[in-house]
């Protein structure tokens, strides 16, 4: 009984540990869909750090895990429009207060116009990077994601390579 329970006790501690870390620091995401091609890829698999927005504010250019308000699931995309900016899309380029923003991310120019989007006080708009292929923000019944919303930041992809994501 002895030698079972000294076999038992690490790997239940292990388990222990590694439910309080999924739960309170980390959120591990796998990557369902092109939306966020050419950065992150389908099947790709990530880290996202829960504690990031524990002392600063979420920023342009983010990439983060949410709770999505249109589905029961975890999305991944990049922030685009912070509280109380105006977003719009037009003429292939976005918007951001009537300024067009720098995306070297991004996998072809965006098709169509769309806005403009005054972002609600604690709320964020989200594009994915593919744009033309991408469900996000633009196409939402409510395009706005609360920061209550935020499970974290993206940091790393680990499979099918590893890669460093925050900048």
């Amino acid at each position: 009984m002895k030698a079972i329970l000294e076999w038992v006790k690490p790997i239940v501690i292990a388990v222990i540990i590694a439910v309080v870390i999924n739960s309170f620091i980390i959120v591990n995401a796998i990557i369902p869909t092109g939306s966020m091609e050419d950065t992150i890829q389908v099947n790709d698999r990530l880290f996202a750090f829960r504690l990031s927005y524990l002392l600063s504010q979420p920023e342009r250019g983010d990439i983060i895990i949410f709770d999505s308000n249109y589905e029961d699931k975890l999305l991944v995309k990049r922030i685009i429009g912070l509280p109380g900016e105006t977003v719009e899309i037009k003429d292939n380029q976005v918007l951001v207060d009537d300024v067009v923003i720098d995306e070297p991310y991004i996998k072809e120019d965006i098709r169509g116009n769309f806005g403009p989007y005054l972002v609600p006080e604690d709320s964020y708009f989200m594009l994915g990077d593919n744009r033309n292929g991408s469900h996000d923000s633009r196409k939402w019944e409510n395009p706005y994601i609360t920061k209550d919303a935020i499970k974290g930041k993206a940091f790393l992809k680990y499979y099918p390579s590893i890669e460093l994501l925050w900048r």
